[in-house]
């Protein structure tokens, strides 16, 4: 450092410091914004094909209306979904009303992503795992509201998620021991 002149150091400080505030204001820009109590599942009312969760009696989950900001590198979190009648997606998807086979690269994104609709039938890229895959938005992974028959009595999103179908596993490669939570980013296609 002796040997670098002052201005590169303070260049580095003044970039390292606009660098953590940036992050900051990021983590910050999407807040819940409220809380719904959990209400027991009636019996076998809440599908956990997928190792899903199910709303628990009394419990209160976070909701949100918002997602992190949608960039070239936009974290998330890769949660498996199946949007076949019968599986625990729950209902229809929210861009046609239709079922869809896992056999085909599909996801659902969180409320604020899903942008009221706005990005139904739009692909994105997943990048996970070293690899990547185009998928098709087709549903809404609500943040908003769950424990209710709607959402197969699962609690709500959270704000980061890409919901994928098993295609999506299969196209990253993970197996299908491994599959259910895993950190990736994603982008527009």
């Amino acid at each position: 450092m002796r040997n670098q002149p002052l201005s590169f150091v303070l260049f580095l400080l003044f970039s390292l410091l606009i660098m953590t505030l940036n992050l900051k204001v990021e983590a910050k820009s999407c807040k819940p914004s409220g809380k719904i109590k959990g209400k027991k599942p009636p019996k076998d009312q809440c599908n956990q094909e997928n190792d899903s969760d199910c709303c628990e009696e009394g419990k209160y989950y976070d909701i949100y209306k918002c997602s992190p900001k949608v960039t070239a590198h936009t974290k998330a979190v890769l949660t498996i979904n199946s949007f076949e009648k019968g599986g625990d997606g729950g209902g229809p998807s929210e861009c046609d009303g239709n079922y869809h086979s896992d056999h085909i690269p599909i996801v659902a994104l969180s409320t604020g992503w899903f942008n009221k609709m706005h990005r139904c039938f739009k692909n994105i890229t997943i990048y996970g795992n070293g690899k990547s895959v185009n998928a098709m938005v087709v549903d809404e992974c609500d943040s908003t509201k769950g424990c209710d028959a709607d959402h197969d009595y699962q609690p709500p999103c959270d704000n980061n998620i890409v919901d994928g179908s098993k295609a999506i596993w299969e196209a990253l490669g993970v197996p299908k021991k491994d599959r259910g939570l895993m950190d990736i980013h994603w982008t527009d296609a």
